[in-house]
């Protein structure tokens, strides 16, 4: 079942301090100093993710100067796909350099109000919000390119601590909670 993401109050990157796959503490405040960052919620058995995660992995590499991070919040417990293993086959497969992040208590995503996955927070150089939603405007199974358009407008406003008011909610399976967390 497809969510859209509902609006968020979170205004500023807030502190992150997350395990990535191999267990080492990466401290998202330390990778975004004077530069944009791209915090997505993402995972790896949501057809919404994998229909864009190759797109992704290139517009990062042709972005070496934004902070990239994405954070996995579902429960592996009920969706093995989503453990360690499967992540990091899926940043093997989709070409991600950048910090694979693993919230197991889910805090970051109620923090950051993420219901989705992919959802996406693009954050200014001052670690003020700039834009949240998708991508672009492509979905799986549907005629439109998977061209980061709407990502990439949100990354020019970031360079200019301007927030992006166009673009798209973003739109994907639902973060899966554990049971009683949300």
């Amino acid at each position: 079942m497809a969510i859209e993401s509902a609006n968020t109050s979170i205004t500023h990157l807030p502190s992150i301090q997350l395990p990535d796959l191999i267990g080492r503490l990466i401290d998202v405040d330390a990778l975004s100093v004077d530069r944009p960052s791209v915090i997505v919620f993402a995972c790896n058995h949501c057809p919404y993710v994998q229909s864009i995660e190759s797109a992704l992995g290139n517009i990062a590499a042709q972005n070496p100067d934004v902070a990239w991070i994405a954070i996995c919040s579902n429960d592996a417990n009920t969706y093995p796909d989503d453990d360690i293993p499967g992540l990091r086959e899926q940043a093997a497969r989709a070409n991600w350099t950048f910090p694979y992040l693993v919230d197991a208590d889910q805090q970051i995503a109620r923090t950051f109000g993420a219901v989705c996955t992919p959802d996406f927070f693009v954050f200014d150089t001052q670690g003020d919000l700039t834009y949240r939603g998708a991508m672009d405007d492509a979905r799986p199974r549907q005629p439109q390119p998977v061209d980061g358009a709407h990502l990439a407008s949100a990354l020019a406003a970031a360079w200019r601590n301007q927030p992006f008011a166009g673009g798209k909610p973003a739109m994907g399976c639902g973060i899966k909670w554990r049971e009683g967390a949300h």
